[in-house]
């Protein structure tokens, strides 16, 4: 009982220093069944986390996808607009979409780069600040 009760101790003591449960489920709406590829990249702004960065393939194409965490909309509001696309080895860009002002999550548009290397890339741009970040290359 008591090494139960540590073990979920330690559980949300972890969970509190890596975000753990700010982590969002998503689905592309153009390709329900793209799976990621490759590593989630972070948006920084000095050591705070702003929003993750992901590349799915599906439906025979490339995505780029970028959601903003909730812990940074609660302390910096909405003012904020999203960038995301898919950039090719010779930076080329592909599937570029600009979201609403205030947009939590955006999908870029499928690219036809599957026989590419490829980086994800996304932009949280708001009136004091510009920040971004780009996944590893997959080939």
């Amino acid at each position: 009982m008591h090494r139960t009760l540590a073990a979920g101790a330690v559980a949300l003591a972890v969970a509190g220093v890596f975000g753990v449960g700010t982590g969002h489920a998503e689905t592309n709406p153009a390709c329900p069944g793209a799976t990621q590829i490759g590593s989630t990249a972070y948006v920084k702004n000095g050591t705070t986390t702003v929003a993750s960065v992901k590349q799915y393939a599906g439906c025979g194409k490339n995505y780029s996808y970028i959601y903003v965490w909730d812990s940074w909309i609660a302390s910096h509001g909405r003012d904020f607009v999203l960038r995301t696309y898919i950039l090719t080895g010779s930076n080329v860009t592909h599937g570029y979409k600009t979201g609403a002002r205030g947009q939590q999550e955006l999908w870029s548009g499928g690219a036809n780069t599957l026989d590419q290397c490829t980086r994800a890339h996304g932009e949280v741009d708001g009136d004091s600040y510009f920040l971004s970040a780009r996944t590893g290359e997959r080939c």
